[in-house]
């Protein structure tokens, strides 16, 4: 695999970006759309969901309010719930228009339900691993599901892992996550991806970072080196923007670094056959080593062993056979160095 699977998540940021520009949500959705399509990105994602069905109104806010000052999820969703079927089914063609695919996580059954013949794959949340009547609910719909496993143990994984198997899932993917907005980097514990990959071999497993970025974008790339299928992160056109998610999400300039990186280790990483390489068949030839002589020898002597030095280059008869070159008699007149044949002997 040439690159891993890449989605960007607009979320809801695109609702700031309208604010600023003074256009509709819409329209700065579709813009979000354009930018990641230039890049190459493979999937748009989307979130759909009203305030009133995914939280109380008495909840508290769990990011860093000093990027995002509101002070209740409640409020924050409010914020950003305008959109539903009608907008996601334009978002989705416009998406597939563009070249790539289109999901949305849904948060609710109402919006599962009317995303089903809009999505290329259902994406389930960290915050709804323990919902398991509502990834059963889904799971059914008989769709790929990419779930996130982050603030959880893998118990809680196991557990929803076997919710989707039981409904004939077969297509699944678990996304290392860590809930934490923005991570530190000593947080992003990337040798999750791993674990995940050894416990249950038998789905795909991707990470999805919420990790500031960074000049090099080193942290997908170290995911897509511990064997990271799929990377989804967050998406937007100004990291200075206020709002929830802009401030640990990539812009397009962030995501090409990504993928510049992605291609040039997928380069460098190669095959896993062992073999000589057409690079290397003039090195193997001139830098390994031969049977040569260390004096002159007469037509009939017997070779003894300090008749013999290993030497470059390697295209004479190789030391490895040098127990059957021992003791066998020279066929002509030869000089002091001469890289041994065996039609010499």
């Amino acid at each position: 695999m040439n690159k891993p699977y890449i989605i960007a998540e607009m979320g809801v940021n695109f609702y700031d970006t309208a604010r600023v520009l003074n256009i509709s949500p819409l329209d700065a959705a579709k813009m979000y759309i354009d930018e990641a399509a230039k890049v190459g990105i493979d999937c748009a994602k989307f979130q759909s969901y009203k305030a009133g069905t995914i939280v109380s109104k008495n909840s508290p806010a769990y990011w860093d309010t000093t990027k995002e000052p509101t002070k209740s999820q409640y409020e924050l969703f409010r914020k950003h719930d305008s959109f539903g079927e009608k907008e996601y089914r334009e978002l989705c063609d416009y998406t597939h228009s563009k070249g790539m695919d289109f999901t949305s996580t849904p948060f609710d059954y109402a919006s599962a339900d009317y995303l089903e013949d809009m999505v290329d794959f259902y994406k389930i949340s960290s915050s709804d691993l323990s919902n398991l009547p509502f990834i059963r609910h889904i799971a059914k719909k008989g769709k790929p599901v990419y779930m996130s496993v982050g603030a959880a143990y893998l118990s809680e994984v196991d557990e929803a892992v076997r919710v989707l198997s039981e409904e004939g899932c077969r297509d699944i993917v678990l996304f290392h996550c860590v809930l934490s907005y923005p991570t530190n980097p000593e947080d992003a514990n990337l040798n999750v991806i791993q674990t995940l990959k050894n416990v249950f071999p038998n789905v795909r497993v991707g990470f999805s970072d919420h990790v500031a970025p960074d000049e090099t974008m080193m942290t997908l790339a170290t995911a897509y080196m511990l064997g990271a299928d799929v990377i989804e992160k967050h998406f937007t056109l100004d990291k200075s923007l206020s709002g929830n998610d802009h401030y640990h999400a990539g812009d397009p300039a962030d995501f090409k670094k990504a993928m510049h990186n992605f291609n040039w280790i997928a380069k460098v990483k190669g095959s896993p056959e062992k073999v000589v390489l057409k690079c290397e068949e003039i090195s193997r030839r001139e830098a390994r080593r031969s049977l040569v002589l260390t004096r002159d020898m007469k037509a009939g002597e017997v070779i003894s062993e300090s008749d013999l030095m290993p030497k470059r280059p390697g295209t004479g008869i190789s030391p490895q056979h040098v127990d059957i070159v021992i003791g066998r008699a020279v066929k002509q007149d030869l000089p002091e160095d001469t890289i041994l044949k065996w039609e010499m002997i």
